[in-house]
């Protein structure tokens, strides 16, 4: 859909776009498959869609993947999406149908004329995947996520126990920075450590910010993450980290064994700083994810021991 079109379709249907759903479109053909392309999508793949929007990305996802669920807030986009891929199946809402249904597994939609089409849910993505986590762990997710929910919703995806195989998505260049950050760069982060502990990053490419409709402000990027093969925590170790990580970051500025002191005995983060090799006036930013990693398994030691 070129860009003229998307303006012409969007006047006659009188649906005006809004910054407080992030809906800004790619429309640029290149930069779409070039995200389809990083995706490395076969037929035996299942995609997540969150913000499927007018279903640019949509339409090449299904020429590539064996199985499309797209979500998608919006009422008015919901509807054209129906039309779009001619699906005649009526919708029902997430909520009024069983947890074990979504993902679902297998099968097509009923569409018209036997064509491909995604399966399509009307519904809030964060408070769904909030709501009901379900099992993604054989599932990628590719999308041009959001703006306003695009960090929160990595988070809920990467630290959920059933996480997908690999995350092929399209954000604001300054959360992709963040999000490839390591120790010491000025974008490292809590973002970076949260995301990181369960996926590596693989690559990214910059999108310039007319490529989309309407033009955002910021220039965006692709990022793909693909989930780590041995997780580097145990399941009960996973909590500690993300407390370390959150407090260690509440105040950038401070040395790190200061803030974490409000929630552990100092003679205890002495003895594991002196174990770790950091110095007691190390601030987060230059500490790396294996030594958050360690930290969290010395601190759940020493509380196991108490």
């Amino acid at each position: 859909m070129k860009l003229s079109e998307m303006r012409e379709l969007l006047a006659r249907r009188e649906i005006r776009l809004t910054k407080s759903l992030g809906q800004n479109f790619l429309h640029d053909g290149n930069q779409l498959r070039r995200i389809v392309e990083a995706a490395e999508l076969t037929k035996q793949d299942k995609v997540l869609e969150i913000g499927p929007g007018l279903g640019q990305l949509t339409e090449l996802l299904l020429e590539k993947a064996g199985e499309v669920l797209a979500i998608e807030k919006d009422a008015r986009l919901v509807k054209f999406l129906q039309e779009r891929f001619g699906l005649v199946s009526r919708l029902q809402p997430v909520c009024g149908v069983a947890k074990q249904d979504f993902p679902p597994e297998g099968g097509t939609p009923n569409v018209a004329g036997g064509t491909p089409a995604p399966h399509l849910l009307h519904d809030d993505a964060l408070e769904f995947l909030r709501r009901e986590p379900p099992d993604w762990s054989d599932w990628k997710l590719v999308a041009n996520l959001p703006y306003c929910v695009a960090s929160p919703i990595l988070v809920e995806l990467a630290q959920g126990a059933r996480s997908p195989e690999r995350m092929v998505v399209t954000l604001q260049l300054e959360v992709a920075r963040r999000l490839m950050a390591k120790a010491g760069d000025k974008d490292y982060g809590a973002l970076a450590l949260l995301i990181q502990l369960d996926y590596e990053p693989r690559e990214w490419f910059k999108i310039p910010a007319s490529c989309f409709f309407p033009k955002p402000d910021v220039d965006s990027a692709c990022v793909v993450l693909e989930r780590r093969t041995q997780p580097l925590l145990a399941p009960e170790q996973r909590e500690t980290f993300t407390r370390i990580v959150k407090r260690a970051f509440s105040q950038r500025r401070k040395m790190m064994l200061k803030l974490l002191k409000e929630d552990w005995p100092e003679p205890t983060l002495h003895a594991a700083f002196a174990e770790l090799k950091l110095p007691s006036r190390t601030r987060a930013e230059g500490v790396s994810l294996e030594q958050f990693v360690q930290l969290a398994r010395i601190l759940c030691a020493s509380a196991s021991l108490r």
